[in-house]
């Protein structure tokens, strides 16, 4: 089994920043424009080298995403940056008909996402963004894992052409993935090969999903880790491949069950590899507030729950 080695916990928007900055000196054409938190997505830097491609567009969030529509029809690449709850269900209407529908050019980048948001409470958190963006026509969703992959996908979303919804969090976690990898829309990664069972993690949930693995090693059981950092377009392949080699599957995510990760890899499994699948999320509920730690164990969506999963998944083949 591989180790990975947690070189520092850094919160994933701290890695939007860096990503978004490096965007933009990569290419003139990227913009970003943010509903007054310019300093909780950590956009600071890049208003910082680029005050000309900043807006400030105050708390008027479906504003901001027509802006940026219009910035993108002129051939601009404009991020638009938010909290998740604000920036997917406020700005629903905007989101489908000016970004989706007119398939313009412009990348959401959604902060504070999941329960980790922590003290804010239910208000704040988010456990159905990904439901809303996975349902638009033409939305590539993508859930970055740490603060390197993050860098790397914000990179990706700049070069990729058409609607992209970024999803990260506040809270600082372990970076354990190559800095240096580069970031390819569409594609699972293999973080650990095993026999018995598939552990298919997105964003927050992968780092605890190697440490149930870690402990399932010690028990005798070989669990193969993939991160599913695009959830849509999701690498159905590599999903089938996976199952037809272990005979069972455990979905993690920092989300509720309907409309998630779990129920696009159900869909794919009913398709071509029909496959037991146990469920690691939010069930069918609203957050609430407290530390992050805390309301991941809470709400079933630490290692500990995930181990317990595979248990079942494996008495299930």
């Amino acid at each position: 089994m591989k180790k990975y080695t947690d070189t520092g916990k850094k919160d994933t928007r701290s890695g939007f920043g860096a990503g978004l900055l490096e965007a933009g000196k990569a290419n003139p054409r990227v913009v970003a424009l943010t509903a007054d938190l310019k300093g909780s997505l950590k956009m600071d830097a890049f208003a910082a080298e680029f005050p000309e491609r900043f807006i400030q567009c105050g708390i008027a969030e479906a504003n901001m995403v027509g802006a940026a529509a219009g910035l993108a029809i002129t051939g601009k690449i404009p991020f638009v940056g938010s909290f998740a709850e604000f920036v997917t269900g406020r700005v629903y209407d905007q989101i489908r008909q000016e970004v989706c529908y007119g398939c313009t050019n412009v990348k959401i980048a959604s902060s504070h996402a999941g329960i980790t948001l922590g003290e804010d409470g239910a208000t704040h958190q988010t456990m159905e963004d990904i439901a809303l963006m996975r349902a638009l026509p033409g939305m590539v969703v993508l859930n970055p894992c740490d603060y390197n992959q993050t860098v790397q996908a914000t990179k990706a979303a700049a070069e990729y052409d058409g609607p992209v919804y970024l999803r990260f969090g506040r809270p600082s976690v372990p970076n354990f993935t190559n800095a240096e990898e580069p970031f390819v829309i569409g594609k699972a990664i293999i973080m650990n090969e095993g026999a018995d069972v598939t552990i298919f993690a997105t964003g927050h949930t992968v780092w605890e999903a190697l440490l149930a693995a870690e402990a399932l090693e010690a028990e005798g059981i070989q669990a193969e880790v993939v991160d599913i950092a695009t959830i849509k377009p999701l690498d159905d392949k590599a999903v089938i491949a996976s199952a037809k080699k272990t005979g069972a599957v455990v979905v993690a995510e920092e989300h509720n069950l309907a409309g998630g990760l779990g129920e696009a890899i159900s869909g794919v499994l009913a398709g071509g590899c029909p496959t037991p699948v146990e469920f690691v999320n939010g069930q069918d509920r609203f957050g609430q507030s407290g530390t992050p730690s805390a309301l991941m164990a809470a709400y079933g969506i630490d290692a500990p729950h995930i181990a317990e999963a595979t248990k079942k998944a494996i008495a299930r083949k």
